[in-house]
């Protein structure tokens, strides 16, 4: 594993209301990580500090490659994706959404044409590349957002509810997904769901969030 992942003491308030009050936790192992918590407990916002898209009030987040620690910069955003439970789309075909993020790293067309398929085909989306992304189902644009976010190989992915607000096929295909990645043992994954069973088919390590902390069960 190259990208490990160190907070330490991290704190979190909106207007005054503690969301994370002194949480911490160590991702020096490949795997799933699963974080559960009640609705409202702070777990999205968990993601999205420890994927750089928000800062935290107190407390330190450390990426350590090698044993050196990162800068919190361009190179090491583009090592962490975060999805979220409903994802935008662009106004285009399902392939120009999942090759945008290669597009913009500057890739040859024919390498973008390859990957893309590729990861078309691993979410199941291959037979809709020329569709238009908004026409998807909502299950089908989990999907999408998945596979724009594998599409750039990030060496750690950060799932929020993936499979929230999915019919049961979806949800069925979203898990089988997780779980070719977790053999491919090439992505570290931390994800959240309310879900204790589904938590306990996909993780290898289960994580609570409760008042603000991190335990482990």
């Amino acid at each position: 594993m190259s990208l490990l992942l160190k907070i330490s003491d991290i704190r979190k308030a909106y207007n005054g209301s503690p969301v994370l009050q002194g949480a911490s936790f160590s991702c020096d192992e490949n795997g799933i990580y699963a974080l559960m918590g009640d609705n409202g407990s702070g777990k999205s916002t968990f993601l999205r500090v420890c994927a750089l898209l928000e800062p935290c009030d107190q407390g330190e987040i450390v990426y350590l490659s090698h044993g050196l620690i990162l800068p919190h910069d361009i190179e090491l955003r583009r090592r962490i994706t975060l999805v979220l439970p409903k994802i935008g789309v662009f106004n285009t075909t399902v392939f120009n959404n999942v090759a945008y993020g290669l597009k913009i790293r500057g890739l040859e067309r024919a390498a973008i044409r390859d990957r893309v398929n590729r990861m078309l085909d691993f979410v199941g989306l291959g037979h809709k590349k020329k569709q238009a992304a908004l026409t998807l189902s909502s299950g089908e644009t989990q999907r999408l957002g998945i596979a724009r976010a594998l599409v750039i190989n990030p060496e750690m992915l950060f799932l929020d509810e993936p499979a929230a607000f999915v019919d049961v096929r979806n949800r069925e295909i979203i898990e089988e997904i997780i779980l070719n990645l977790k053999k491919e043992g090439r992505t570290t994954i931390i994800l959240t769901t309310h879900n204790r069973q589904q938590a306990e088919r996909l993780a290898d390590r289960l994580l609570i969030l409760m008042k603000g902390r991190i335990t482990i069960p």
